[in-house]
Parts: C-alpha cells; sequence; structure tokens
C-alpha cells in the first residue's frame, strides 16, 4: 500500500499527523520536511525576544520524538524538486517516493517588497527559527530597529521589541496599524500605547531605499524622509508558497485552489494551512488551519468530510494593547459601530439585515471575545 505523504513541518502538517492517526493507526504517513522537523509554535517567533527565549527553547518537540509517537516516517532536511502527478511520485533529495495521496502543507514565503540601495540585501524577515535565531544574533549589538509594516505581525515585533528596550520605527503605506484587518477607530487604539514604550510610527508612506550607514543603514521613504536604524526588519505579510504546485500543472491563484475537502485539481492531491487557498479564501491563522486538518484527518481516513468554518476571532499579541478581532471581507456589505469606549474599544460589524457578524475588540474589551463570538450570527 502506497503512503500518505505530507510535505511540511509546521502546524499544518503536523496537526494532520496527529488527527490522522486518531483514526487510523496503520495506514502509512511519510512527512517530508525541508527542515529540521521539530515542532515548535510560528506565532511565537513574533514575541519571543522580550521574553529573552532563545531559538532551541521554542522547540515544542523534537523531530525524532513526534516521529516516533506518531509513528510515521521522517524524511527531514529533505528538498522536494517536483510532483509527478501522473506517476503519483515525488522527486526529492533523497530519491523517488511514491504515494497514494498527497497533502501540501508547505506554508508560505515572507513577502520581499523591492527596494534600491547598497544594503537592501541585509533587511531581515522572522519566518521560521532560523530566521528568529539570527534576529537574535544581530539584535545583540543593535539599539534601533526598523520595520516595515504596521500589520498584524509588525505590530506584534514592534511591541515586542520595544518591550525589550529597542527604539522602534515602523514605517506602513496604510493610515494607522493592522489597517488589513481592523476599522480605523479600533486600529488607532494601538498608536498611543505603543508610542510609550518607544515606537515611532511613519504612515502613508514606504520604503524606497536602504543604503548603508555607519554601522547601521538609512532608510528613504517615498515622501522622501528617512529613518536611520541598528537592524532592518520586514514584516509586510506572506504569500503562500505556490510554485511546487503551479510546476506540477495544479490550479493556482493566490494560493493553491482547494475546495471544502481541501482537494486540489487533483484528486489525490490536497493542500492545507498557509499554502492553501480554500474556495477562494487563505486564512493564514491557528484556528483555520486547525480545523482544517480535522476535516482532511478524516478525508484521508476515508470518511465524506468536508471544513465547515465556525467564528474564528483572531489574536493579536500586542500586550500593550490587547487586540481580538473577527475579521469580515473587505467588500462585506455593512457597518461598523461603536459598541463601548473606555480603556480601548468595543466595536461590531453589522450586515444590512443588522446582525452582527464581525467585531473588534482592543484594550480592556480584548477578554470578552468569547461573549462577542457567540452573539455573532451564523
Amino acid at each position: 500500500m502506497k503512503p500518505i505523504v505530507v510535505l511540511g513541518s509546521g502546524l499544518a502538517g503536523y496537526t494532520l499527523v496527529r488527527e490522522l492517526r486518531k483514526l487510523n493507526h496503520d495506514i502509512p504517513i511519510i512527512l517530508v520536511t525541508r527542515d529540521s522537523g521539530d515542532y515548535y509554535s510560528k506565532p511565537t517567533l513574533s514575541n519571543a525576544f522580550a521574553q529573552k527565549k532563545e531559538a532551541a527553547s521554542l522547540v515544542l518537540t523534537a523531530a525524532k520524538d513526534i516521529a516516533e509517537q506518531q509513528k510515521f516516517t521522517l524524511l527531514a532536511n529533505t528538498e522536494v524538486h517536483a510532483i509527478h502527478r501522473e506517476a503519483r511520485q515525488l522527486d526529492t533529495a533523497a530519491g523517488a517516493i511514491g504515494y497514494e495521496k498527497l497533502v501540501l502543507a508547505i506554508g508560505a514565503d515572507p513577502i520581499r517588497i523591492p527596494l534600491q540601495g547598497d544594503a537592501a540585501g541585509d533587511v531581515l524577515s522572522v519566518n521560521d527559527l532560523s530566521d528568529y535565531t539570527h534576529l537574535r544574533d544581530e539584535l545583540g549589538k543593535a539599539k534601533t530597529v526598523a520595520i516595515m509594516g504596521g500589520g498584524l505581525i509588525g505590530c506584534e515585533f514592534a511591541n515586542d521589541l520595544a518591550l525589550a528596550g529597542y527604539k522602534v520605527t515602523v514605517i506602513d503605506p496604510g493610515p494607522y496599524p493592522i489597517a488589513g484587518l481592523l476599522p480605523e477607530q479600533a486600529g488607532r487604539q494601538l498608536l498611543a500605547p505603543l508610542k510609550n514604550l518607544g515606537v515611532s510610527w511613519h504612515f502613508g508612506t514606504a520604503a524606497q531605499r536602504v543604503d548603508a550607514s555607519g554601522a547601521g543603514y538609512t532608510l528613504t521613504l517615498s515622501d522622501q524622509s528617512t529613518v536611520s536604524a541598528d537592524i532592518v526588519l520586514s514584516a509586510v505579510g506572506l504569500r503562500p508558497r505556490i510554485q511546487l504546485a503551479k510546476n506540477a500543472g495544479l490550479t493556482v491563484n493566490r494560493g493553491i485552489a482547494v475546495d471544502e475537502q481541501l482537494q486540489s485539481s487533483d484528486h489525490a492531491i490536497f493542500a492545507l494551512g498557509d499554502c492553501a487557498e480554500i474556495n477562494g479564501q487563505t486564512l493564514p491563522y491557528v484556528l483555520p488551519i486547525m480545523h482544517a486538518a480535522r476535516a482532511l484527518a478524516k478525508t484521508l481516513a476515508g470518511e465524506d468530510a468536508k471544513v465547515v468554518f465556525p467564528h474564528m476571532p483572531v489574536v493579536v499579541k500586542t500586550p500593550a494593547h490587547p487586540i481580538a478581532v473577527l475579521p469580515v471581507p473587505r467588500d462585506a456589505a455593512g457597518n461598523w459601530k461603536v459598541l463601548a469606549e473606555g480603556q480601548g474599544i468595543r466595536m461590531g460589524f453589522f450586515n444590512p439585515q443588522n446582525e452582527m457578524v464581525g467585531f473588534a475588540l482592543t484594550g480592556e474589551y480584548a477578554k470578552e471575545r468569547s461573549e462577542m463570538t457567540a452573539r455573532c450570527a451564523a
């Protein structure tokens, strides 16, 4: 019997393996990963520095221990070069691997915006443990950090690094923090608390050049202003890894296109996690990945299962001013309404039927996310 082959050892890949093993103890599984395969929580990378955590301390379970516990074959540090769909075979650095079903849980890469300047190549990003290790090494001799990107990850890093004593500058073309998820009145709640920690903001502009300047860097922005920093960190978002699927002839859009059963345009190949586009949506958050992995495990175990997503609030790790948001699509019909203001704000998004279908909670109201989720219409 050919195995189920899972590509990727992040939250998506390992959750799928664990859920599948709950349903079937005997089906052969091979997990292939281009890194060590050690399991860690990727969201902790953006708030671990203030806690003085080294990369090794973020590992929750060593790869060999997971493989023994879940009884699968692990191929770590192994690149996959191609998918041969007709033969149901992978071309890898470890040789050819046949599969009965293939799951792509290969994640996403940091978006690299085009930059000019003699130090454009020195800009850092953090997407895995090795990136985090590199950032820690660089921060050891730094005092100031410029962060390109004022979205969720950029603000989490800004809070974390400011708490650790660094002077942080955030640069974003949007008008306020986390503009992609939050209404303006909620997003602006972050400005003062992070400023009090030593974070300065440049909105409505973007970095165009990064040049070496002494031991640090000078960033030239699109409004012709400049920012000086010892380290430049890019946090402008993630782009699903689709090239392997595209080369194999699978349907890809922003991510690898899959249906509610996580099935791609090839009935033997599935996609899960940051690389997947589920019925037109990319959902690169923990809760959607967990729900999708459970549903896919049932499908691979022989059930006729489809993923059904409940309301899934997103928690932003900015302890200076906590945030919880149940996002709504940018083109959703309806309006945001302020429901309460105090040390933060409570806002709800109401559709044309006056049903609450989303919310934004900041500061003292962030702890109300369970109550607000229960109030939202199905």
